[in-house]
Parts: C-alpha cells; sequence; structure tokens
C-alpha cells in the first residue's frame, strides 16, 4: 500500500509540472489576456464555433481521430474468453444500452437533464430558454447544444450533469478555468467534455461484446465494484486532461495532442496491478 502511494504521488506530481517553472512563463505572458472567462460572450462564441468544427462531429469522423492510436487488441485466449461475473455483466451491458440512446430534444427527460446542467453551471443565471445565446458561455458550439451530442448522444450529457453535482468544485474549476496559466484561446468547456466521453468509449473498447484491451478488461473489474465506476472515471478524464492542458502550455490548436496525451496515462493508470477499486488510480486525487 505504501508503494502504491508513493506511486499515486509521484505521478500526480507529473501532472503540475508546469507550475514548476510558473513565474518564468508568466513573465513571458504577461501581454496575453486570461482565457475564457474574461473574453467577450461573442469572442468566445466564435472561437467555439471555429473549435468544434474541427474536433466534434458525426461518430464515423470523430473516432477516426482515436482509432489512429487505438489499444492493442490482447491477443492470448487466455484474456479474450475471460468471464464475467454476473454483477460485472449485468453493469457492462447497462452501460453499453447507454451508448446507444442518442440525444432527443423532444424528450422531456432530455430537455430536463439540460436545464439541471444548466442549474448545476450556473446557479444564480436563470436559463432564459434551451435554445439560447448562453449556451455559449459554456463552450457550446451555439445556441442549440442538442446539436453538439450528434456525434456521442444522451451519455455525453449524463457525464457532464454527474461531473457538475457529483464534483462540483473540481466542475466549476474547470469550468471557469481557476488554476494554473491559461491560453489565451482556451478549449470550449462543454464541448471538450463531449470529446473525452467518445475518447473514453474508444480506449475501453466499449462497443466490443466484451473489451479485448487491458484497459478495457481492468475497467470491467472495477464496473463490477463500482455501479458509477464510468461516470466517475469520466470526471477523472476531464480533470486529467486539463492537468496535460497546462502541463503542456497548450492552445486550442493543440487540444488532440493533450487528448491523446491524456488517453496514454488513463491506459497506463488502467494497466496497474494494484488498481482495485476506481479510487485506486492515482489520478483520482485530482478530483
Amino acid at each position: 500500500m505504501r508503494l502504491r502511494r508513493g506511486r499515486c504521488i509521484l505521478s500526480c506530481a507529473s501532472y503540475y509540472k508546469a507550475d514548476e517553472d510558473e513565474s518564468n512563463w508568466h513573465r513571458k505572458k504577461l501581454d496575453e489576456e486570461p482565457a475564457w472567462s474574461h473574453n467577450p460572450p461573442h469572442v468566445i462564441s466564435q472561437f467555439a464555433q471555429c473549435f468544434t468544427n474541427a474536433m466534434v462531429g458525426p461518430r464515423a469522423w470523430i473516432g477516426g481521430i482515436f482509432n489512429r492510436s487505438s489499444n492493442k487488441r490482447l491477443g492470448s485466449d487466455k484474456y479474450l474468453n475471460y468471464p464475467l461475473t454476473p454483477h460485472q455483466e449485468q453493469n457492462l451491458h447497462g452501460l453499453q444500452e447507454r451508448l446507444g440512446v442518442p440525444f432527443d430534444e423532444a424528450r422531456l427527460d432530455h430537455q430536463e437533464a439540460l436545464r439541471d446542467l444548466w442549474n448545476a453551471a450556473f446557479p444564480n443565471v436563470k436559463l432564459k430558454s434551451l435554445i439560447s445565446e448562453q449556451w455559449k458561455d459554456m463552450g457550446w458550439q451555439g445556441a442549440n447544444p442538442s446539436t453538439d451530442f450528434r456525434g456521442c448522444g444522451f451519455i455525453s450529457l449524463e457525464n457532464l450533469l454527474y461531473f457538475a453535482t457529483r464534483y462540483p468544485a473540481c466542475f466549476h474549476r474547470l469550468l471557469f478555468k481557476q488554476s494554473g496559466l491559461r491560453a489565451t484561446w482556451e478549449y470550449p468547456f462543454a464541448v471538450a467534455g463531449i470529446n473525452v466521453t467518445f475518447m473514453l468509449i474508444q480506449m475501453l473498447d466499449l462497443f466490443s461484446e466484451k473489451p479485448k484491451c487491458l484497459p478495457g478488461l481492468n475497467f470491467v473489474k472495477l464496473i463490477g465494484e463500482d455501479d458509477e465506476a464510468f461516470d466517475v472515471l469520466y470526471c477523472i478524464a476531464f480533470a486529467m486532461m486539463d492537468a496535460q492542458w497546462l502541463a503542456m502550455r497548450a492552445s486550442y490548436m493543440e487540444f488532440n495532442n493533450v487528448l491523446q496525451a491524456t488517453r496514454m496515462q488513463l491506459e497506463r493508470e488502467l494497466s496497474l496491478d494494484d488498481v482495485q477499486r476506481i479510487e485506486d488510480l492515482p489520478a483520482f486525487n485530482l478530483i
């Protein structure tokens, strides 16, 4: 246990490598405006429009980003034919069913989930309408968030809402870019969240009947212990992505590189032998 905690401290410290020489970089960046929350809303929306056109789209297109570096399949029958416990099988199938639910703006429960997300993100600001320019302040492509869900479905909204309600302090820290030295052009928060969801689906091989990669295999063990393991992993991945963004001193053109680095780190952590629960992941400390 001591060894695992020591590795955790070392691993988590690496996420904040950029903080070691913050002051030096800050002197070079004095002429840059702080990101996101200090930009006028119309500038944010124009940037979100440009950025999301490059990174969010139909499932077949966005999948190509990750297929180029997808997990190597496990070739041994020992891993391909591993048994599932009844609880693991139940939770895996339940998660896979969630993946197949498209976002439907005509469904009342989907409308209510959107309202809940807004209220969790901006509790002191009334949402005028489900179609509103206000959504751009959260980093959506336009006034109607439903258009951004086409690439990943309802589960991407569920993930964001879970993050906002389960770990509100971390959610708001990322939403408002409150930590670290930020780039002039930051990633749009909500759209980035959709991409994190899709990255996890690809990384864990969740479109297969049973995952055939080591991170996916180990994730099945986690989901057998915790019904909310995927949602918690999403929160970890989002926080890790933001930490990687800061460590790489990235700007919007480098978002895909940051997402790839996040995926590689998650794959390493999900491949550790002593990870028995979602809380055992070193990056769990980030949330």
